[in-house]
């Protein structure tokens, strides 16, 4: 990890470089001093020569020129002073690796010998065959008779020398590098350190810590990246502060859209969706069966897919209507492009369930009540016309045709009237009179009424409420109207030997109403329409003279109960009987406050 970070990278380079520096700098000295070495052992060697020399040639006592000699040289020297081959004087050495040299092995040497036989100065490196041992041998003439002096040292001795200064050499570099090492680690954290900083403030942006910020502590290219890092931060901060809001304005703006919204790339996953598009979306699955991994990216559903292919191929929009769970929607896609490159296309849902069920029903409204005027207009018609052309003979006949037409007019203004109530309930024109009302007597007047209907079709009528029920905040005479016609309904549904229980509960916030019948029950498919103006279960509407309607009773009562601000709703199965339960709140306010 050491070996990744700038600090070693740093380190290991500057001490690499040093080093380098170092080595070659090392082996020049080493070459240069010992070059040196065995130059001044030379120059002291002929130096030594040439001071024998001089006491040769003023002394002529042998004894004292060779201890003049002993005390000139060098301890570890030895000198031999030739006359001719059979007179020479040979001094003593310290050195005992250092051998004794005759006049016969100067002569045999070219180099050497030329100082006798010439009269120069020689400084030679030499050798012996029968040893690894080499000598510094240096030679000068003597001055007036015809002779010389050599001066000869081990090569050991300068080597012992040139070994010291290496010691050195080797010494100073090691501390070079030592303190390089701690100059480069300083230099280099001084360095790393404000970068460090950097990193950690890089996570924390990264983490959404805009305010970070860098401390500069030097003025500098690195105090200078610091301050490019701060405005950076900043400038940052300002940016994605401005696309949050954009993104939230848009995102604002999709949740509270009516119509579905999906975005949708090339490869036909979507992007972006609001809650009517999700709705959408989630009952194309249903109803497919579909299942989907969250992780995975929605794919657009099939209904869309033929329509997203002609639009990415064609590059125009397209409009389609797709039915999905019994909701009708009305597609309209459109390429979404990046400048010239169709990147996708975005697709806007309308849900036209409402418009066409509405339109539904105003088609089946003039049919409804077209059918429904048509039966007694046609009585009347038929029944006025046999009174006009003197069918009916006797005045009994004539009276019971006049009772028929009566009875159809009066059918007539009940259907007349109930739509005019209808009418008024759903514009928002119903008068409400709430009033504190007795539940015991109200419940009574309304069974005692229905009685003779139930005794005569043969269903038992049973009330169900408790004892400590006093008043209730209600219009009387609405709510009347109300189990009026779901008590009706109940009793002209039962078969005969059936049971109608009516039962009343009441909870800290609401009271309940049920209406309970056993009869036949309502189909499944049915339910969903019972509240509605004209709907009959029977879709032939033919049926039996105690069960004829006009199919606006539970409309009716379904307006007056929304306007006591309750529900109703309805559950029922085939041969099991039907349940009507609707609920008011136990807080309406009476007029009279």
């Amino acid at each position: 990890m050491f070996w990744r970070s700038v600090v070693g990278k740093l380190w290991f380079t500057i001490l690499l470089l040093v080093c380098f520096v170092l080595v070659i700098l090392t082996f020049l000295l080493l070459k240069f001093f010992e070059n040196y070495h065995v130059l001044e052992a030379e120059r002291d060697l002929l130096q030594t020569a040439s001071k024998v020399s001089e006491v040769v040639e003023e002394y002529e006592d042998r004894d004292l020129i060779l201890s003049m000699t002993n005390l000139i040289k060098d301890p570890a020297s030895q000198i031999l002073v030739a006359y001719d081959s059979s007179d020479f004087l040979t001094s003593s050495s310290d050195s005992n690796k250092l051998p004794t040299i005759g006049y016969n092995w100067f002569m045999n040497d070219n180099e050497l010998s030329s100082v006798i036989e010439n009269g120069e100065d020689v400084m030679k490196v030499a050798g012996f065959n029968q040893s690894e041992l080499e000598v510094m041998v240096v030679g000068t003439p003597l001055a007036n008779e015809r002779g010389a002096v050599f001066v000869y040292q081990s090569l050991d001795t300068i080597q012992k020398t040139s070994n010291q200064t290496t010691k050195i050499i080797f010494l100073g570099a090691g501390i070079a590098i030592i303190l390089t090492t701690i100059f480069a680690f300083f230099l280099s954290t001084r360095i790393t350190a404000p970068l460090i900083k950097m990193r950690e403030g890089a996570l924390e942006l990264a983490k959404g810590e805009f305010n970070t910020k860098i401390p500069i502590l030097t003025h500098d290219e690195i105090g200078e990246l610091a301050m490019a890092f701060n405005r950076m931060g900043r400038e940052l901060k300002f940016h994605i502060n401005a696309v949050n809001q954009e993104k939230e304005q848009l995102s604002g703006i999709l949740r509270s859209m009516a119509d579905g919204v999906l975005t949708i790339n090339r490869k036909g996953e979507i992007l972006v969706s609001n809650p009517p598009a999700d709705q959408f979306y989630q009952s194309w699955r249903y109803e497919n069966h579909s299942v989907q991994a969250s992780e995975e990216r929605r794919q657009v559903p099939q209904p869309l897919k033929k329509q997203f292919d002609e639009v990415i191929e064609s590059e125009q929009e397209v409009m389609t209507e797709i039915t999905v769970q019994g909701r009708t929607w009305v597609m309209l896609m459109t390429p979404l492009y990046d400048r010239t490159y169709i990147r996708g296309a975005v697709a806007v849902l309308r849900d036209m369930t409402e418009e066409r069920r509405l339109d539904k029903l105003r088609k089946d409204f003039i049919a409804n009540v077209s059918h429904e005027l048509r039966t007694p207009i046609s009585m009347l018609q038929g029944y006025s016309e046999a009174i006009v052309d003197d069918i009916a003979e006797s005045k009994e006949d004539k009276n019971e045709l006049a009772k028929i037409i009566h009875d159809e007019s009066l059918r007539i203004g009940r259907l007349v009237n109930e739509l005019l109530d209808l009418a008024r309930m759903e514009a928002g024109h119903i008068t409400l009179y709430i009033d504190s009302v007795e539940v015991k007597p109200l419940l009574d007047k309304i069974i005692r009424k229905f009685q003779g209907l139930a005794s005569e079709r043969g269903v038992e009528l049973h009330l169900h409420f408790g004892d400590n029920f006093e008043t209730m905040n209600v219009d009387a005479d609405r709510i009347e109207q109300v189990l009026t016609n779901l008590i009706d309904n109940a009793i002209r549904h039962s078969e005969e030997q059936g049971v109608v229980d009516v039962n009343i509960k009441r909870t800290a916030t609401e009271w309940v109403f049920e209406v309970i019948d056993s009869g036949p029950g309502i189909p499944e498919e049915d339910l969903p329409f019972v509240f509605e103006r004209f709907y009959k279960a029977d879709k032939s509407r033919k049926r039996e003279t105690s069960k004829k309607g006009t199919g606006l009773g539970l409309a009716i009562a379904n307006n007056i109960v929304e306007a006591h601000r309750g529900s109703i709703h309805v559950h029922s199965k085939v041969n099991e009987g039907t349940t009507f339960t609707f609920k008011l709140p136990v807080d309406l306010e009476t007029n009279n406050k």
